[in-house]
């Protein structure tokens, strides 16, 4: 996952609501999102060369979402996937804090990473580049391949346009209404927002040692190339009312739309 914006008890309405894009080889297979036949009650896209995920939620309001940290001098093979790490929060019963805690002890066999982990009562975040735990209080936050919310154009463009959306979206929905067409609308309006394939100017991006050609290419919030880019959308919408759905959009290498699925998680 390399582009997450999330707006956290930040709307009456909503109490989360997580758009992000996920980027990847794409020759690394992966399966869509689904409920996992070994964990019925998870909810999430699976890599399949490492048996982990990116990004998932439970029936009962667990979520995990992960980013990796770019640093490519420090990069090493050898490494645990991090991908490990959402799959074990979702498959486990732990509180957030006091397994985050536990994550911290064993930084070292990972490379760097940035990892969101909430229970629908409170939600964190972990850096490991700096070790912090950080809790989230009610807000709008953006995270891509470095700190939480580094101000990269990109994540500043995803946390306005999702401010800017669940501005639109009523304060009261029709609780007697069912809940799933209004969530797959804001849904499709979410993952639209990360669709822009145009790299930033030059001269705001950042420097995380790769060569330049390259940063400008992956500066747009969608990444079309033949090899590597946006793999999938994924929303996640956690309503008031108890209502909920996941949302995912799968993309080919050439950026075209491959299929799209939404979930009722309640």
């Amino acid at each position: 996952m390399c582009l997450v914006a999330l707006a956290w008890q930040a709307h009456p309405a909503y109490t989360l609501a997580v758009v992000a894009n996920r980027d990847e080889f794409h020759a690394r297979p992966s399966a869509p999102a689904a409920y996992w036949d070994d964990h019925p009650d998870v909810c999430a896209g699976r890599d399949l060369e490492a048996g982990g995920t990116w990004l998932g939620a439970t029936r009962n309001g667990r979520f995990a979402a992960l980013t990796n940290y770019r640093d490519p001098s420090q990069f090493d093979r050898k490494r645990r996937s991090r991908g490990e790490l959402p799959r074990e929060f979702l498959t486990n019963g732990a509180p957030p804090l006091p397994w985050l805690e536990t994550v911290k002890q064993r930084l070292s066999d990972y490379n760097d990473f940035n990892l969101l982990v909430g229970d629908g009562r409170q939600l964190f975040c972990l850096e490991s580049r700096t070790a912090a735990i950080i809790p989230l209080s009610p807000g709008i936050y953006g995270l891509s391949n470095h700190l939480l919310d580094t101000p990269w154009p990109k994540v500043l463009a995803a946390k306005r346009g999702l401010a800017a959306l669940l501005d639109d979206a009523p304060d009261h929905p029709l609780l007697q209404e069912p809940a799933s067409p209004s969530l797959a609308e804001l849904s499709r309006d979410l993952m639209d927002l990360l669709a822009d394939p145009a790299p930033y100017p030059d001269d705001l991006l950042p420097d995380t040692g790769i060569p330049l050609a390259r940063e400008r290419l992956i500066s747009a919030a969608f990444i079309r190339d033949p090899l590597y880019g946006t793999r999938s959308t994924t929303v996640l919408l956690k309503r008031a009312d108890g209502a909920a759905w996941f949302g995912e959009r799968r993309f080919s290498p050439d950026g075209e739309c491959t299929g799209e699925s939404g979930i009722m998680l309640s």
